[in-house]
C-alpha cells in the first residue's frame, strides 16, 4: 500500500513538470511564433509579398545569404583544421588558445562589435592603415564579415574535437603505415568519423550567422541597400513602425530556423549514434 503511494506522488510530480515545461514552451516559443503569424496574416498577402520583394528587404536576405556562406566555408576548414591540430598535437601554449576559442561565447556581440572598430575602424590600430590604401572595413562588407566569422568560429572545431579524441589515432596511425599520404588517411578515414559532427557544426554555424545581430549591428551602420542584413531589416522596419514589413521579414526568418531546428535535431541524432557506434 505504501509502494503505491510513493507511485502515486512520483507520478503527480512528473505531470507537473511536465506540465511547467510545456508551460514554458508555449509562453517563450509557440505564442510568440503564433503572434507573428498573426500579425503578418492580419495585414494581408498582398503587403506580405510586396515587403518581401521590395529591394531593400531582398538585398537584405541577399546579404545575409553571402555573409552566411563566406562564415560557414571559412570556419568550416579553419575548424577542422583546428580541430585536428588540438586533437592531434601537444604544443606550448595550447590550452590557452583552446580557451581563446571560446571567447565568441562568453563575450555579447556587441563587445566582437566594439572590440572590431577598435582594431579595423578609419582610426582603429590596423584601420588606419586600410584606410590608406582606400580600403574600408568598419561600416562596410568585409568588416560584417569578420563579425559573422568572429560570432561562428567556435562551433565546428567545438563539434569535431571530442569525436576525434574518443577516435583516437589508431586508425589513421594504420593507414599511415600502410603507405596512405595524408590527405588520403584524412578523406578515407579522419572525415568519415567526424562527418556527423562536421555536419553538426556547420548547421549551428549556418543557424547562428542567419541569426547574428548584435556584432553586425556595431560594424554596419545598417545602411539600407549597402549594409542592412535581415536581422537589422526586421529591427529597422519595427522601429520605423513598418509592422507588416517587419513581421513578413521575421516570418521568414522563423521559417528558415525552423528548417534548420530540424536538421540540427536530425543531425545531432546521427552524431550521438555514430559517437556509441565509435
Amino acid at each position: 500500500m505504501i509502494e503505491v503511494k510513493h507511485y502515486g506522488k512520483k507520478k503527480v510530480g512528473q505531470w507537473i513538470i511536465t506540465g511547467l515545461v510545456l508551460a514554458w514552451f508555449f509562453v517563450l516559443v509557440f505564442f510568440p511564433l503564433f503572434g507573428i503569424v498573426k500579425e503578418t496574416v492580419s495585414y494581408g498577402l498582398k503587403a506580405f509579398v510586396s515587403s518581401l520583394i521590395s529591394p531593400a528587404s531582398l538585398h537584405a536576405f541577399w546579404l545575409t545569404l553571402l555573409l552566411t556562406v563566406v562564415a560557414v566555408v571559412l570556419n568550416t576548414v579553419l575548424g577542422v583544421v583546428m580541430a585536428i591540430m588540438f586533437a592531434r598535437h601537444h604544443f606550448k601554449g595550447k590550452l590557452l588558445l583552446e580557451t581563446v576559442l571560446d571567447l565568441p561565447f562568453a563575450v555579447s556581440p556587441v563587445v566582437a562589435g566594439v572590440m572590431l572598430i577598435i582594431l579595423f575602424g578609419p582610426n582603429g590600430w590596423i584601420g588606419n592603415w586600410f584606410e590608406s590604401m582606400n580600403i574600408k572595413i568598419i561600416y562596410a562588407l568585409p568588416g560584417m564579415m569578420l563579425a559573422t566569422i568572429f560570432v561562428t568560429i567556435p562551433f565546428v572545431t567545438r563539434e569535431i574535437l571530442p569525436v576525434l579524441r574518443e577516435f583516437g589515432r589508431e586508425q589513421e596511425e594504420a593507414a599511415s603505415t600502410l603507405g596512405a599520404s595524408g590527405w588520403q588517411t584524412f578523406w578515407r578515414v579522419t572525415l568519415p568519423s567526424i562527418k556527423w559532427a562536421l555536419a553538426y557544426g556547420i548547421t549551428l554555424t549556418i543557424a547562428r550567422s542567419i541569426g547574428e545581430f548584435g556584432a553586425v549591428l556595431v560594424v554596419s551602420a545598417s545602411i539600407i541597400n549597402k549594409t542592412q542584413t535581415a536581422t537589422l531589416l526586421i529591427h529597422d522596419e519595427f522601429t520605423d513602425f513598418n509592422y507588416a514589413g517587419a513581421f513578413s521579414a521575421a516570418l521568414v526568418l522563423a521559417i528558415v530556423s525552423f528548417i534548420i531546428i530540424t536538421v540540427i535535431q536530425f543531425v545531432y541524432t546521427k552524431k550521438e549514434k555514430g559517437l556509441h557506434n565509435a
